[in-house]
């Protein structure tokens, strides 16, 4: 059994924008429509204590506590203080003390889409004085997070959001910024995309496939069937091309403009290293979702597979997460190569993408498959490894000739 060292706690579950790709509101799970709006102060309270006793049963010295949503921030300034407060019970009372006060040291973050930011300044002083670090979602150039990410009137967001970005990548702020959060578009000029994201200096990005599976793919996607072999060069891969682009973009640049954690995690799962990733590698599973209700659940983005897919029937008043880590869906996602299906376990890239993205591996019948974007993976991982090889050579030479 893994034990938990992130929790995902969605502390509101109703949200300022309409963006039509959302897995939450416009996937196939509509659980939201039967939670509370926001998770109240008693479930908080029960839930700190659940992570305290998690981390004191499995020897954690630090943990990881991630709001959410829908819109996190929707719950205002003063509940998301006395939220943050009884969080940091988990660690003795004090969110920056470590094991001496009583409990593991607590990170807290955030993903957000920044407009409360603008709305409701106080919120960032109860960011600061929590030392939260957030991350906002923002998808490249105007039109094309206009194109998706939308106010309920129909109007775009991207002004309002960028000028919450900006206001956190102020002097005054950065000590908060994260960064940003970013889902492919293949509408979208790659290259454009990742250069109006750098715009705002962002110290990292997260470049995000779109949830879709074998029985309900994603945009600009159509497989023609679940496939019973490895991809071979010729499988279209128009992800796997999108993102190659942004990659030869961000490597191939003078120095070092931000971090990317596809890329980087690649590489590093390339070169014989582990990643922390869900979305790549072999890493059990260490994140588990408490719902506004209190309800325990497996990472949100099965939501995209069927209704009731993430569900666990614990929760937070009746049990403690470490008998979540021995629910038979945790520990199916915990095993490593012996939980792939036959087509992964036979690749020769299965230690790399590792399946890929659990969610994105369901065909009606299960989540023994590859992802439904095996082609995409493969082409982008031997892509970066390609890229690597002619680097190292190059140092090589570079060593001998020096």
């Amino acid at each position: 059994m893994v034990a938990f060292r992130q929790f995902l706690l969605k502390i509101h579950s109703r949200c300022n924008l309409a963006c039509d790709y959302c897995y939450v509101y416009e996937g196939a799970d509509q659980s939201w429509r039967r939670r509370p709006r926001r998770m109240e102060l008693a479930t908080v309270r029960r839930t700190a204590r659940r992570i305290a006793e998690h981390a004191a049963e499995n020897g954690l010295d630090e943990v990881s506590v991630v709001l959410h949503g829908g819109e996190p921030l929707l719950v205002g300034a003063r509940h998301l203080d006395a939220l943050l407060g009884e969080l940091s019970g988990a660690s003795g009372g004090d969110p920056h003390a470590g094991p001496a006060a009583g409990g593991p040291r607590v990170r807290f973050g955030l993903q957000t889409n920044g407009l409360r930011l603008l709305d409701e300044p106080a919120l960032l002083d109860v960011l600061h004085r929590h030392r939260v670090a957030v991350g906002v979602s923002l998808d490249g150039a105007r039109v094309d997070h206009d194109r998706h990410r939308r106010l309920p009137s129909g109007a775009g967001s991207w002004a309002r959001t960028a000028e919450a970005v900006r206001l956190l990548g102020s002097d005054r702020h950065r000590e908060l910024f994260a960064g940003l959060l970013c889902v492919v578009d293949l509408a979208a000029d790659p290259v454009g995309t990742y250069e109006a994201l750098l715009e705002f200096a962002p110290p990292r990005l997260d470049l995000l496939l779109p949830h879709g599976t074998w029985a309900a793919p994603p945009p600009g996607l159509r497989p023609r069937a679940v496939p019973h072999a490895p991809p071979s060069g010729a499988d279209p891969a128009p992800y796997g091309e999108w993102l190659i682009a942004a990659f030869d973009r961000w490597y191939g640049a003078p120095q070092r403009e931000t971090g990317v954690r596809l890329f980087e995690e690649l590489a590093v799962l390339l070169l014989g290293g582990r990643a922390a990733s869900e979305a790549v590698g072999l890493a059990p599973v260490d994140l588990v979702v408490v719902e506004a209700d209190g309800t325990i659940e497996q990472a949100d983005s099965l939501k995209a597979a069927y209704d009731g897919a993430p569900g666990t029937g614990l929760d937070v008043w009746r049990h403690g997460f470490g008998e979540a880590a021995a629910h038979p869906a945790f520990r199916a996602r915990q095993r490593g190569l012996a939980g792939l299906g036959p087509v992964c376990a036979g690749c020769p890239l299965a230690r790399v993408c590792g399946g890929g993205l659990y969610a994105h591996r369901w065909a009606g019948d299960g989540f023994g498959h590859p992802s439904v974007y095996c082609a995409d993976l493969d082409r982008l991982a031997r892509h970066i490894a390609g890229r690597l090889r002619a680097g190292v050579a190059g140092l090589a030479v570079a060593g001998r000739t020096g």
